[in-house]
């Protein structure tokens, strides 16, 4: 019997026909022997030898060689029939030999083959007897009943078993494919978020340090002192950029979070940003401050540094205002400059890195706006511009308030 799907219930099973055959085999002969039918218990001994020459193996050829398995079969049959018209005890071998005709055989010829042995098993009941009995003809009939329906229901176990390991592994197979593609996605919103902090953190800081650098050599002839307070903040800038280079390793708040709350954290870098800055800058609260979670406190504040650095250094603004509003329902992030302005649509789909002002060729990443958006946007927030060429700008970052404490 096969053991391929549900072993070793199947394989108990095969070994269970294997033993009926073997021990039918031996009493017939013992009872033959014991008439003194020598050419009989001869023949039943090489039945016996044929048959175990192809079970210790499980007749596994059969999967690969039918044609040798019924072949075998053929054989065992014939040696059944000729024993069985020599002495009525080698009849009722006909029963296991029914589990090897279905098993062997396509259904097709399986069944006509089991209702052929059938009848020989009747007639050679007949034969010894003089003529059947009832109980000569139920018996084996019964035992073909019997064996095609157990073969029949292993036939469906066996097709239910190959059904559920194929969904299995076909869920098997979709699971690694979810895996992957959700370790993928995981790759690309990390890279993602690793491109906004290094754009809202390290390259603000870095551009800003260019730009006082640039001042301070333009002004170290004619006005020295100028020029080192540029250098102070330069190095100030410098120490602040490695600090945040430092706490983005470590993946926590920014430094200027850890030491403050939201409001005075946004005055500090307003004020830092107007000292690096031509423009006048100044920060205001509306509203009452209320405690927002940790990743609002980041996004609110990212966008506001991307911002004031791009207005700072392309707007050529006189006047920037930064004003954190407090709102029922909502926080508000205002960051409005009297600059060159733009056309916010002629910037897409290329967004600029200014929020104020295109990008000037040979500079900026075109990443600014889409940073602020996609921080808006993860956390159910909107980012808009408002701008037009000669009229200002103004970027407003908008962000529900949370629902419950539960999401503070």
């Amino acid at each position: 019997m096969r053991d391929d799907p549900f072993s070793p219930a199947v394989r108990l099973l095969g070994w269970a026909v294997h033993g009926t055959f073997l021990v039918l085999l031996a009493i017939a002969l013992v009872r033959v022997a014991h008439a003194g039918l020598a050419w009989a218990t001869a023949g039943g001994v090489l039945l016996g030898v044929a048959y175990a020459a192809a079970v210790l193996p499980r007749l596994r050829e059969h999967r690969t060689r039918p044609a040798l398995a019924r072949a075998w079969l053929g054989l065992i049959s014939a040696g059944w029939v000729a024993l069985a018209l020599a002495s009525p005890d080698f009849v009722w071998l006909a029963f296991p030999l029914f589990f090897a005709y279905l098993h062997l055989l396509p259904p097709p010829a399986a069944l006509p083959g089991v209702a052929v042995l059938t009848g020989a098993a009747i007639a050679a009941s007949a034969w010894h007897g003089g003529g059947p009995t009832l109980a000569e003809v139920l018996g084996p009939c019964i035992g073909a009943a019997v064996a095609t329906m157990m073969a029949l229901a292993y036939g469906a176990l066996y097709r239910e078993s190959e059904r559920r390991r194929l969904l299995i592994e076909e869920l098997v197979r979709t699971r690694e494919r979810l895996v992957r593609a959700e370790a993928g996605a995981a790759r690309l919103a990390e890279r993602e978020r690793l491109a906004r902090e290094i754009h809202d953190t390290l390259a603000q800081g870095m551009s800003s340090i260019i730009l006082l650098l640039r001042a301070a050599r333009r002004d170290l002839d004619h006005a020295p002192d100028a020029a080192r307070g540029r250098l102070d903040e330069a190095e100030k800038a410098a120490a602040e950029n490695l600090e945040e280079a430092r706490t983005f390793v470590r993946g926590l708040a920014p430094p200027v979070l850890q030491r403050s709350s939201l409001t005075d954290a946004l005055r500090r870098v307003t004020e830092s940003a107007g000292a690096r800055s031509a423009a006048r800058m100044r920060f205001e609260v509306s509203g009452t401050p209320a405690g927002l979670p940790t990743e609002y406190e980041v996004a609110l504040l990212r966008i506001a540094q991307g911002a004031l650095g791009n207005a700072g250094r392309h707007a050529a603004a006189r006047n920037v205002g930064v004003t954190l509003t407090y709102l029922d329902d909502m926080v508000v992030l205002d960051v409005f400059d009297d600059g060159r302005g733009f056309d916010p649509s002629a910037a897409a789909p290329a967004e600029p890195d200014v929020p104020g002002e295109p990008d000037v060729p040979g500079e900026g990443t075109g990443y600014g706006l889409r940073a602020m958006r996609d921080r808006a946007r993860a956390l159910g927030g909107t980012l808009t511009v408002e701008s037009a060429p000669g009229e200002g700008t103004a970027v407003v970052a908008s962000l529900p308030q949370p629902a419950g404490p539960e999401d503070r």
